[in-house]
């Protein structure tokens, strides 16, 4: 496994890290699936108070156990839309020390920070001088924070605070979106640590690829998974530290432990760099809409599963496959007791409010009703499922 080292604070850090938000949801399982990675290599793992409702935080503790905590850097993150008050970040906080079963966060961050209007209220609130004491008393060693924003946000908060380590997502997808490469190369100028977040974009660089795509990897002369062709650009970049992946099975930890014995910074030739550009000018121009399925949006109070309605209407323009709408169908519950269809969509316009990827929800979930569904969609479901005695 190689390493980077902190170029703020000397710790080497495995250039892998583990994203724990996409466990699995057998505990038993995503235990040993941590451990195995911490034998690996892996010695940075990344959580958040509002992963799995908090049960995030509590499994990787209780992976953390024997003797394992010691081994590795744990990070993880105080939500500040959560917080209105500097009594609640500190009861947010002792309640994450002791999910986790430690005295001490090694990195830890503001979560998903969208503007400098919500870090300004966290000076506001106390909660920075506060986090600066905590830092000073040794149970929190980094402070950092997790950005999905504009570029022009990204810039305005990483020069307005002296900040350990920051996040941002980051992809061949990514380049000029949000932080973008500008943001990246910022921090690294301003000798802040860049972890990297979304590498693979919710697994869309892998899974499902169009097959101009698949074909343009496959024409190179050495043989990669997508997921290696796309973690490969990210640790080409000398600016970033850690890449995290949220690894949750066996096989995929060890795909990503292969790659990441070779990744070195700079070390992808001009031929490689041209593959990537025919790939990113092919999915440009069939990704209608650039969600990564991160689940910041739900649940929905009406029942839409948003990320999933998205999938299914990308699907339609990247994958050449037929039956796409029956696939909707079935993914989207529409013969359980609880279907989650775009058409349920009532507006309210909660869900947009924490999109880090700014998708104007809303507007794009009557798209998808539009094209996925259609008039007689909603009436032939009905009889469906009347025919099948579903209630």
């Amino acid at each position: 496994m190689l390493t980077r080292t902190n170029i703020k604070n000397g710790d080497e850090l495995s250039i892998l890290g583990f994203g724990c938000l996409r466990l699995p949801s057998d505990e038993t399982k995503a235990i040993n699936l941590i451990r195995s990675a911490i034998e690996q290599g892996i010695n940075y793992f990344d959580t958040a108070y509002v992963y799995q409702a908090g049960k995030n935080e509590v499994l990787l503790g209780k992976a953390l156990t024997d003797g394992y905590r010691e081994r590795v850097k744990v990070a993880t993150k105080l939500p500040p839309y959560m917080v209105n008050s500097l009594n609640r970040a500190v009861k947010i906080f002792e309640a994450q020390l002791d999910s986790l079963r430690t005295e001490y966060i090694d990195y830890y961050l503001l979560h998903m920070l969208t503007d400098k209007a919500m870090f300004d209220k966290m000076v506001s609130l106390g909660v920075m001088e506060w986090l600066e004491e905590e830092k000073k008393k040794g149970t929190i060693k980094n402070l950092g924070f997790s950005f999905h924003g504009s570029k022009i946000d990204f810039e305005m908060i990483v020069k307005s605070y002296n900040w350990d380590f920051c996040q941002i997502q980051y992809n061949y997808m990514d380049e000029y979106n949000q932080a973008e490469r500008s943001g990246l190369e910022l921090a690294y100028s301003l000798n802040i640590p860049v972890i990297i977040m979304e590498p693979l974009r919710g697994g869309k660089l892998v899974t499902n690829l169009p097959e101009e795509v698949i074909s343009a990897f496959s024409d190179f002369d050495e043989k990669r998974s997508p997921a290696e062709w796309a973690l490969r650009w990210v640790w080409n970049h000398k600016e970033v530290a850690v890449v995290l992946s949220g690894m949750n099975t066996e096989s995929q930890l060890a795909e990503n432990i292969g790659t990441a014995q070779s990744a070195h910074a700079g070390s992808l030739s001009f031929e490689e760099l041209r593959v990537y550009d025919e790939v990113k000018k092919i999915m440009a121009e069939k990704t209608k809409i650039s969600c990564t399925a991160c689940g910041y949006c739900m649940p929905c109070p009406h029942g839409v599963n948003i990320p999933g309605c998205f999938s299914a209407y990308n699907d339609k323009y990247l994958l050449s496959g037929k039956r796409l709408r029956w696939k909707y169908i079935q993914t989207l519950g529409g013969f359980s007791s609880k279907p989650a269809f775009a058409s349920q969509c009532v507006e309210c316009g909660k869900c947009e409010v924490h999109c880090p990827q700014k998708i104007e929800i809303r507007k794009e979930l009557k798209n998808v009703s539009q094209e996925m569904e259609g008039i007689l969609f909603r009436p032939i479901i009905k009889i469906a499922r009347k025919m099948l005695g579903i209630k």
